[in-house]
């Protein structure tokens, strides 16, 4: 990012620093708290535990919030520098997209127990996921409803806007059928069909901006100024396309690896 588009770097780190800055620390206490849960006593466990559960919803929240923001638009001059305050970055409509981002993601992580395990910890994600979809049905339709209120996705991009809304509502609808009838990998897939469908839709939105200034229009930062030179684009564009195999072939091979279900008696403090 910072060489290809490297005004919309620095707009949005410099911007975005304390938002970014949490997710950070949530994805370093998530990662800690494996390693020092497994050397804790027993009665000491639950502090890593909750540890690691903040962590993790800390970071979807904060995505969440950043990218709502994004399309709301942020007080920023036409050097790119923003001058947002605690409610430009937290109010209604980031606060809902912070919550239905963490349930997408908490569902699609149900999902996917729900796929890999058996026994008690298999029925836990399960119930669990069937009882939150009501909840992220809610929230969808609130998120919606703001879409339409506080940005310019259906003035400018009606059509795409509002199928990729049917289409996240579609899968997420599938995603909560197939958990009914035991379909765990359509569900892991929709819930992650769903997720593509969302960054589809905020990007497609902003098209062909990057960042939307909420105090001028001119102050818009584009594609077209905000991107480097084109003899850069077209080296990290080979870049990026030599690498990208190899990074779908990992995440592959690991898939393969972990394809089989991981039995309740096989993790500490069941079946002993």
């Amino acid at each position: 990012m910072f060489a290809s588009f490297p005004m919309w770097y620095a707009s949005l780190f410099s911007g975005y620093y304390l938002i970014l800055f949490l997710i950070l620390f949530g994805l370093i206490i998530r990662g800690v708290s494996f390693e020092f849960r497994s050397s804790m006593p027993e009665e000491r466990k639950w502090i890593w535990n909750w540890t690691l559960a903040i962590g993790s919803l800390m970071v979807p929240f904060f995505f969440g919030i950043l990218f709502i923001s994004m399309i709301q638009g942020m007080p920023m001059d036409s050097n790119g520098d923003m001058t947002a305050g605690f409610t430009d970055y937290i109010n209604l409509f980031s606060v809902v997209g912070g919550v239905a981002l963490t349930l997408l993601c908490y569902l699609h992580g149900m999902n996917y127990i729900s796929l890999k395990t058996t026994g008690p910890i298999r029925d836990r994600a399960k119930k669990y996921a069937r009882a939150l979809y009501w909840a992220l049905y809610a929230g969808l339709i609130v998120f919606a409803v703001l879409l339409y209120i506080q940005t310019d996705f259906f003035a400018l991009h009606p059509v795409s806007t509002s199928i990729l809304l049917a289409v996240m509502i579609l899968f997420t609808v599938i995603a909560n059928y197939c958990s009914y009838i035991n379909k765990e990998l359509i569900a892991f897939l929709t819930s992650g069909f769903t997720l593509i469908a969302l960054v589809a839709l905020l990007f497609t939105g902003l098209f062909p901006r990057v960042l939307i200034s909420s105090t001028s229009s001119a102050n818009d930062l584009l594609i077209e100024n905000a991107s480097s030179s084109p003899y850069t684009l077209q080296i990290m564009s080979y870049i990026a396309i030599s690498l990208i195999p190899f990074i779908l072939a990992y995440i592959a091979w690991t898939y393969y690896v972990f394809r089989k279900r991981v039995k309740h008696t096989e993790i500490a403090g069941y079946g002993e």
